[in-house]
């Protein structure tokens, strides 16, 4: 039988003080607890707190690095003095580009590079000349993002991209339009900044959240400057006959949303902790809903862990007039550190409608704040806004992601795109979902099929755990005696190990949360044996204190 007296070092007064901070704010202490902990034993020091997938695509960086060395020898074309060059040069770019891929071709990214040529001036129709040029002169990074919202042949592959994976390969109908900007978290920043400039959200107004959810989804609604109202549209209140958690929305908190109070909806779909899709049944009803009920819903949808879940379809694909969609290429590709990501606003929307609707005070305000970027202001579209809020307006002219990041990124997605079998997606699964099997291996019980499962991250429910296994009795004692953290700071103090608290991320607050994606996949078996071993030293203090 596990020791009653392992307990947490850390004192249940300065966990209750910590439990206020963010989860991301209190892992920083939990890894300096873990890291002293992992000077003095011969245990590694395991942080699966962090989103961070451990894994990268290859060939679009040998094609990024590649076509960079083409970039480069195409500027000496027009100036070279040491080391000065020009710039690239358009006409006959493409056939230059041929040539050096033909001269290059056993070398790592050419395949790619030629693959991607040819679907662009074949399936896209692109002109060959113009998009080698953007090609080369963006990943040289010489020039200012023209257009800043997107450059003009990336935005089109992305736009293919985003249709392949987060409307399932069937849009609706007409197109989106993108803003390229500096990952998921600068969206988050621009869309609720520009919502609030333009009048289609105020301080103090009422937003919904599904939770559990990111942080910043929570944090930001809290800030002075917005003192938003949330509702919680709430997925823990839905449970098997086993007690476990389905992690998806009970028609009654979909319907929630039929309150006309509530301006935005914000969504993360697949969820984050949870890690799973809506499912299909819960989102007919909120499609239903938003068509019938509230045509007037402004729905924020966060859609980077759509690829790990086969045949994912976004509210973006279901609602377009009504969705601003954001999307991350992290996650997927690996890539993190690029900040790479987009927000799609289909060209039919009730945001520019909205605009168009408000009153007239509200129309000369914004007319005057738009007005040194354009002529006729009150048409410039939604997304043009973000994009020149995003720049405090006077800054609009030099606006937009930095060009080599929207080359890479559109790598990536023509990587993606001629990927027809999808054969890195569905490694990128595999590890996943092998890594939360071996979790649950360690805890000692399987875990439900679920068909909506993203499995890159997994929130667990202690207390479920302790009401399933030993009563409310039990639940009642943990209560009473411990602070919801205390798991993690045994785990980091005794263990070396770093979760995170799910509480902190809106769900349960007896809820830990694991990354799947940043550990060796040997780990995830270790993190469930701890993990297990601390809920069987809890349940030894209970029945010690029966007796």
């Amino acid at each position: 039988m596990p020791s009653v007296n392992r307990k947490a070092r850390t004192p249940r007064a300065v966990q209750k003080k910590l439990e206020r901070l963010s989860p991301f704010e209190l892992k920083d202490k939990l890894i300096a607890l873990a890291g002293e902990h992992a000077k003095k034993s011969a245990s590694a020091f395991l942080n699966a707190g962090r989103g961070n997938p451990n894994w990268i695509a290859t060939a679009p960086r040998d094609a990024f690095f590649l076509l960079g060395q083409f970039a480069v020898g195409e500027s000496r074309l027009t100036l070279a003095k040491k080391n000065l060059a020009g710039m690239p040069q358009l006409p006959g770019i493409a056939g230059r580009f041929r040539a050096f891929l033909n001269a290059r071709k056993n070398d790592a990214g050419a395949d790619l590079l030629r693959d991607a040529l040819d679907y662009a001036t074949g399936t896209l129709e692109f002109d060959a000349d113009a998009f080698v040029h953007e090609l080369a002169d963006g990943i040289i990074g010489d020039n200012y993002p023209v257009p800043d919202r997107m450059l003009t042949h990336a935005e089109k592959i992305v736009h293919e991209y985003l249709e392949k994976e987060m409307c399932a390969g069937k849009p609706p109908k007409g197109r989106y339009d993108l803003f390229a900007v500096e990952g998921g978290t600068a969206a988050m920043c621009y869309v609720f900044d520009s919502l609030m400039q333009n009048g289609l959200l105020h301080r103090g107004g009422s937003v919904a959240l599904l939770v559990p959810t990111f942080t910043p989804y929570l944090e930001i609604p809290e800030l002075d400057r917005y003192a938003f109202n949330v509702v919680k549209i709430d997925a823990g209140v839905e449970r098997r006959k086993d007690g476990t958690h389905t992690w998806q929305y009970a028609d009654a908190e979909i319907d929630k949303l039929l309150d006309k109070k509530i301006k935005v909806v914000c969504v993360v779909n697949p969820s984050n902790p949870p890690s799973v899709a809506i499912r299909r049944d819960s989102m007919k009803r909120l499609v239903s809903l938003v068509k019938t009920k509230r045509p007037d819903l402004i729905i924020v949808t966060d859609d980077v862990y759509g690829t790990f879940v086969p045949g994912f379809r976004s509210l973006m694909a279901e609602l377009p007039a009504n969705v601003i969609g954001v999307y991350s290429f992290s996650k997927h590709f690996g890539c993190t550190g690029w900040r790479l990501g987009v927000v799609a606003i289909h060209e039919k929307n009730i945001f520019d409608e909205k605009i168009a609707a408000l009153p007239a005070k509200t129309k000369t305000a914004l007319a005057r704040r738009y007005g040194t970027i354009s002529l006729t202001p009150e048409k410039i579209k939604f997304i043009d806004r973000m994009v020149a809020d995003s720049r405090s307006v006077a800054l609009n002219h030099t606006a937009g992601l930095s060009l080599p990041q929207q080359i890479q990124m559109t790598l990536f997605s023509l990587f993606a795109l001629l990927d027809k079998d999808d054969a890195y997606k569905s490694l990128c699964r595999e590890i996943v979902r092998e890594r939360y099997e071996k979790l649950f291996s360690g805890l000692g019980f399987s875990p439900p099929a679920d068909e909506s499962r993203a499995a890159y991250y997994c929130e667990i429910d202690l207390m479920v755990w302790a009401e399933n296994r030993l009563g409310k009795d039990f639940a009642a004692f943990l209560k009473r005696n411990y602070e919801p953290v205390d798991v993690l700071f045994r785990l980091a103090e005794r263990s070396g190990i770093v979760l995170m608290d799910g509480g902190g991320f809106g769900g349960p607050p007896w809820s830990v949360r694991v990354s799947l994606a940043n550990l060796p996949t040997e780990s995830y078996a270790e993190i469930g044996r701890h993990l297990a071993e601390i809920a069987g030293d809890y349940a030894a203090e209970w029945k010690a204190k029966k007796t």
